[in-house]
């Protein structure tokens, strides 16, 4: 599926956001939590994230152009880098508004009421993230990936708050609330900590995940044998799409149309075991020793013949 039409997951998680912030404040102005409040807060979040996942999957879907030949699918990275970053805002933010409740303890009101707004809204974002998981994994979108993992930190972080607030009324401790929001701050760091080096890593041309990597090797190791060897292997993704170069040596007694024929049923055999994979290869007498002499990225350039 192309990123364009990825776009309607993007506006699902816009509308269940909307909602969602509208259920948690309501919960928290009938029960002045500030647990709550940390909630929602963090659905406002989510709210974000999703409207910047709506835009890079809208610029990922873009054709290559003369400035852009790889395309523009690591667009998505910045989205999530920046959910990421905006989560990390919405910890200080938590933390904040909890050191000052746990100077100034104020006692909650309404809590069967709001509990229950804020559990229909724990379940509205539940569906929406697995919804978005599942097509973020089905067609490898790191920006849905991304705004899923967020929304299920929001429900087990809801779960959370669900049970501080009804621990303070139960127990009557009201410094337990901005406790439980302190917790919950802590959680949201650990996941924007660990969106942004996601994204981080994707920019810099990580590899393969080990199982592409896998049927990249099983590829290679059916055509293998003495007279066809493999090296300068490099593999790299960007969004949904995936790159990968390699030399192939052959005898240098073999015509082009030998080898030409060899290298089309390599690169339709990678791009059928890895979706959305674009493959290069170049070809390289075996018996000649500077073939396997340009293995590395940087190769040593030799000194031009003399004039």
């Amino acid at each position: 599926m192309a990123p364009a039409s990825l776009a309607r997951f993007a506006w699902l998680s816009i509308a269940t956001a909307l909602a969602t912030i509208a259920l948690k404040a309501v919960a928290y102005v009938m029960t002045g939590s500030v647990g709550l409040l940390s909630d929602a807060l963090e659905s406002l979040v989510n709210l974000v994230a999703a409207v910047l996942a709506l835009l890079m999957l809208s610029v990922s879907a873009k054709p290559p152009d003369e400035d852009h030949a790889y395309g523009h699918t690591k667009a998505e990275y910045f989205a999530s880098g920046a959910e990421g970053f905006l989560i990390l805002v919405a910890a200080v933010a938590i933390g904040w508004a909890a050191v000052l409740r746990l100077i100034e303890p104020r006692p909650l009101e309404q809590v069967g009421l709001g509990l229950l707004v804020s559990t229909g809204a724990s379940i509205l974002n539940f569906f929406t993230a697995r919804t978005l998981l599942t097509a973020g994994r089905r067609y490898r979108s790191i920006a849905l990936e991304a705004d899923a993992q967020h929304l299920l930190t929001d429900v087990w972080t809801s779960a959370g708050v669900l049970v501080g607030v009804g621990a303070v009324s139960l127990t009557g401790w009201q410094r337990l609330d901005p406790i439980i929001a302190l917790l919950v701050a802590a959680n949201i760091v650990r996941t924007g900590v660990s969106l942004v080096n996601r994204s981080a890593l994707a920019l810099l041309d990580v590899a393969w995940a080990p199982p592409e990597q896998e049927a990249l090797r099983s590829v290679l190791h059916k055509h293998e044998r003495p007279d066809v060897k493999f090296h300068a292997i490099r593999t790299r993704q960007a969004g949904a799409r995936r790159f990968v170069s390699l030399h192939v040596l052959v005898p240098g007694g073999w015509t082009v149309a030998q080898g030409h024929e060899l290298l089309e049923r390599i690169e339709s055999e990678i791009r059928s075991a890895v979706p959305h994979s674009t493959v290069e290869t170049h070809i390289e007498p075996l018996e000649d020793p500077a073939s396997w002499e340009d293995q590395d990225l940087d190769r040593i350039s030799e000194d031009p013949p003399p004039g």
